[in-house]
């Protein structure tokens, strides 16, 4: 498989929009080539973190200290008129300030537990603590946040526990990857690598 074929399916994969055929083909691929491999844990790890994080606008007055850090008069050359002549590059690096400005505050006024998943009707959570019991079975991906997971069972996707821990029983058994993400920052950094590789490959 060509590495373009497989960075467009990995979207597809997380998306659980590939047939079996294609997903078999897709982890053949990614065992048998590591930067595909590192690209799609990349890519994973964003999405989980994006599920994970609730929708909340951005943090109040944040639009109003950007707009007061940009310049307050022409100039004839210089700062402006390279804004003017790079529209593009400008738009890009307030985008990623505002971004990344939002997910740090999202990312430290939300540390409560959080379980999100297609499937929850047999996870069991007491306190931080989710628990996936022996003889039970969950159907798609298992995000945890702030919490610790304890697999006892089947999950039948990925296992991604953002800012927790993971405790793996003999008996539990994961279909897909199982990801610990730790801090805010390695968050950002995947997130900007995989837009950024993305658009490589797309053009």
């Amino acid at each position: 498989m060509d590495c373009k074929v497989a960075v467009a399916w990995m979207h597809d994969y997380l998306d659980g929009d590939l047939d079996r055929r294609q997903a078999e083909s897709l982890k053949q691929h990614m065992n048998e080539c590591a930067e595909c491999r590192q690209r799609f844990d990349a890519l994973a790890r964003t999405e989980a973190l994006v599920k994970a994080i609730p929708s909340k606008q951005a943090p109040a007055g944040l639009e109003e200290r950007i707009l007061a850090s940009l310049p307050k008069t022409r100039r004839p050359a210089g700062w402006s008129g390279w804004v003017r002549r790079h529209p593009a590059m400008s738009a890009a690096a307030l985008f990623l300030v505002v971004m990344l400005s939002s997910f740090v505050a999202m990312w430290n006024q939300d540390r409560q537990l959080s379980v999100s998943g297609p499937d929850l009707d047999n996870v069991i959570i007491e306190g931080t603590t989710v628990i996936v019991p022996e003889g039970q079975e969950v159907s798609g991906d298992l995000t945890v946040a702030n919490g610790t997971a304890e697999v006892h069972g089947d999950v039948k996707g990925d296992l991604t526990v953002i800012d927790g821990n993971v405790t793996l029983a003999s008996t539990a058994h994961i279909a897909g990857h199982v990801q610990e993400i730790d801090r805010v920052f390695d968050w950002a950094w995947y997130k900007v690598r995989s837009w950024f590789g993305t658009l490589a490959y797309g053009s």
